[in-house]
């Protein structure tokens, strides 16, 4: 008779018992786990303030740069002409007439062909003429020489040709091929003379300036008119007369980096308070951290304090709020761009305060950092993929939780082991109680055949 691990002859629940067993053996194993699941958690409440202060960092350097202060809007009375400058673009205005747009060149076959396997029947090598004449090189129609292989071999050609066959009507085609570059110096001509005619010519696109006797045109091979103005493009889409274009100061694009900037810090903070409100129960997964307290700590004060001589960033609609947030006022600060641009911008990003403690000017010491370079400095501090605050806590936890890991796969092992052991006693001592039993079984057998005495 076999024994059972299950218990047949014990009447013990042997597998039962044996996750019990092991069960209490690895409660170090589930302290581990827990451990593990806090610090997988942590670093990833780091990584995603992290995120946010990324944003904070690119908003920032997005406000500091120059021209980022000396925004342009390019405006066009007309819909059928597009305007943009480019930042710093000096403002003014300049009224034109769109004589023409630009066109590609195109020529068409003087003859039809009624389907596109016929033969090209025309001179092969096609020859390549320029506008004045001079042959610029021949295209040779391969294959069967059918008008598709013509049409193959210019497309497939180096001079900038783009060739089809039209069906005019049924059961007549003919090749028309155009230049894939506009203007007037695309001009062409392919094939003998007289073998195709021109479908459309190639020319400039030309603005007229002026309407007296000192008028001018302007041309350009494309319909786009770069620095036609200093740091203005214009493209034109049809004959326009009296288009006035007009550069202006654009306040409204500085008002709007300033806000995004000022979104990006409160959405830091926000994410700092999230993780960090001793009553934010599981949310809250960095709850009292120090370093992200003193990292919020940065964010107001980069708003709170004074820059240099030129006073309070209030001055500019920037200040906190009670319950720690920064408001931004778009309102007065467009007033002071207007006012005093300068000192807007002095406020808003920095700029020269006079002689530094050297007392020379010019120095880096002359510099105090406005409101966008504070939170530049704190975003860095916060975020640099080398030394950042939060960068080296989150690679922490990361490491923290490698080695968790390894504890718990070593401890797997273990236990692994330790049911082979378990199994195998509770199987030894089955197999164990199945012999006494056999034995007992025998000796109650052997006493029942002895003969009774009366």
């Amino acid at each position: 008779m076999t024994a059972s691990i299950g218990g047949l002859i014990s009447g013990l629940d042997t597998n039962s018992l044996i996750t019990q067993l092991l069960r209490a053996e690895a409660v170090p194993q589930a302290a581990l786990k827990t451990r593990l699941s806090i610090a997988k958690a942590t670093a990833e409440a780091y990584r995603s303030v992290n995120t946010r202060f990324d944003a904070v960092r690119t908003a920032a350097e997005a406000m500091l740069k120059p021209e980022a202060w000396s925004a342009v809007k390019a405006t066009s009375s007309a819909s059928s002409v597009a305007a943009s400058a480019t930042a710093g673009a000096p403002t003014g205005s300049l009224t034109f007439d769109v004589k023409n747009t630009a066109a590609a060149h195109s020529v068409v076959s003087g003859i039809n062909w009624t389907a596109t396997t016929d033969p090209y029947g025309m001179t092969s090598p096609i020859e390549v003429r320029a506008a004045d004449g001079s042959v610029k090189g021949t295209i040779t129609v391969g294959g069967s020489g059918t008008l598709a292989d013509a049409v193959q071999a210019i497309n497939d050609s180096e001079f900038g040709l783009s060739a089809t066959a039209v069906k005019v009507a049924d059961g007549q085609y003919r090749l028309q091929v155009t230049s894939e570059t506009s203007g007037a110096a695309t001009s062409f001509d392919l094939g003998t003379a007289g073998t195709f005619a021109v479908a459309t010519q190639g020319v400039d696109a030309t603005l007229t300036v002026g309407s007296g006797t000192g008028a001018y045109d302007v041309t350009s091979s494309t319909n786009t008119f770069a620095d036609l103005m200093s740091g203005v493009t214009i493209t034109v889409s049809k004959p326009e007369t009296a288009v006035t274009v007009e550069v202006a100061a654009d306040p409204g694009a500085v008002v709007s980096k300033m806000q995004a900037l000022v979104d990006a810090a409160n959405q830091a903070l926000s994410g700092i308070k999230t993780n960090t409100d001793p009553d934010g129960g599981a949310a809250a997964t960095l709850k009292g951290d120090s370093a992200l307290r003193a990292l919020a700590g940065r964010v107001l004060e980069a708003v709170s304090f004074a820059v240099g001589a030129d006073g309070s960033p209030a001055t500019i609609g920037l200040q906190l709020t009670k319950d720690g947030t920064i408001a931004f006022d778009a309102a007065k600060f467009s007033a002071a761009l207007a006012d005093d641009p300068a000192l807007a911008q002095r406020l808003g990003a920095g700029g020269p305060a006079g002689p530094g403690p050297d007392g020379v000017s010019g120095n880096a010491d002359d510099v105090v950092p406005g409101v966008a370079q504070r939170l530049l400095d704190a975003a860095k501090a916060a975020s640099d993929t080398t030394i950042g605050t939060l960068t080296l806590l989150a690679e922490g936890r990361d490491d923290l939780a490698g080695d968790l890991q390894d504890k718990i796969e070593a401890w797997d092992v273990r236990l692994i082991a330790r049911r082979t052991a378990l199994t195998r006693q509770f199987t030894a001592m089955e197999t164990a109680l199945s012999g006494l039993q056999s034995q007992s079984s025998w000796l109650a057998g052997q006493l029942n055949s002895l003969p009774s005495w009366s």
